[in-house]
C-alpha cells in the first residue's frame, strides 16, 4: 500500500475512531494523516475529520477518518457518524483499565446500535505502548478481547509512531478484501461524498 497526495480516488472508505476520552484517538489520527504528534492535545468536542489518499491493489482509496468525542455529553451528537462506516477502530489506553473495560460496556453496544454496515471491519487498538512501565492491561487481554468479538488487534504508540501506519494499513486491506463493503465510486477530486443507509448520498460538500 503506497501513500499519495493526489486527491482523485476510485473508492471512498469511511473509518471511525471510538473510545473513551483521553485514550489518544486524536493523536493517532494526527500521526497517521500528518505524521505529527502534540503532547497534551485538547479533548475532541463533537467530531473531528481528516482525510488521506492511499493506494491498494491498483485502486486509489480516499480515506475519510472521523475522530469522535469520548465524553458522555457528546454521545447523541456522534451517533449519526456511525452510518456508512466501513471500518471501526476501538481505541483504549493500555495504562487505563477503565478505558479497556468500556470497550465492551459502552463502545461495542454503540456499534451494535448505530453502525449501519453489518460487515464493517473492526480493529482494537491498545495505544500508548511508550508508557509500558505503567501498563494496566496486558497484551494477552487485548488479543483475547479482539478474538472474542471478531476484531483485528494491534498495540501502538502515537507518540513513537510504533505500529500506527501498520494498524490503518491492515484495516484498509481487510476492507478491500470484503467485496460487499466497497462500492464503485466515480473518480473524484476535491469533493466529499458521505454515504447514508443503503448507500444513498446524505451530504456533498467541497473539501
Amino acid at each position: 500500500m503506497v501513500d499519495t497526495h493526489d486527491s482523485s480516488y476510485d473508492h471512498l472508505v469511511k473509518l471511525l475512531l471510538i473510545g473513551d476520552s483521553g485514550v489518544g484517538k486524536s493523536s493517532l489520527l494526527l500521526r497517521f494523516t500528518d505524521d505529527d504528534y502534540t503532547d497534551g492535545m485538547s479533548p475532541t468536542i463533537g467530531v473531528d475529520y481528516k482525510q488521506r489518499i492511499m493506494s491498494h491493489a491498483g485502486k486509489r482509496l480516499r480515506l475519510t477518518l472521523w475522530d469522535t468525542a469520548g465524553q458522555e455529553r457528546f454521545r447523541t451528537l456522534t451517533a449519526s457518524y456511525y452510518r456508512g462506516a466501513h471500518g471501526i477502530v476501538f481505541v483504549y489506553d493500555i495504562t487505563r483499565r477503565e478505558s479497556f473495560a468500556n470497550l465492551s460496556e459502552v463502545w461495542l453496544r454503540e456499534v451494535t446500535m448505530y453502525c449501519t454496515v453489518p460487515d464493517a471491519v473492526r480493529l482494537v487498538v491498545g495505544n500508548k505502548t511508550d508508557l509500558d512501565a505503567q501498563r494496566a492491561v496486558t497484551r494477552a487481554e487485548g488479543i483475547a478481547f479482539a478474538r472474542q468479538h471478531g476484531c483485528l488487534f494491534l498495540e501502538v504508540s502515537a507518540k513513537s509512531r510504533l505500529n500506527v501506519k501498520e494498524a490503518f494499513t491492515e484495516l484498509v486491506s481487510r476492507i478491500c478484501e470484503s467485496p460487499t463493503l466497497l462500492e464503485d465510486e466515480p473518480a473524484g477530486r476535491g469533493v466529499r461524498l458521505e454515504r447514508g443507509v443503503g448507500g444513498t448520498i446524505s451530504s456533498i460538500c467541497s473539501c
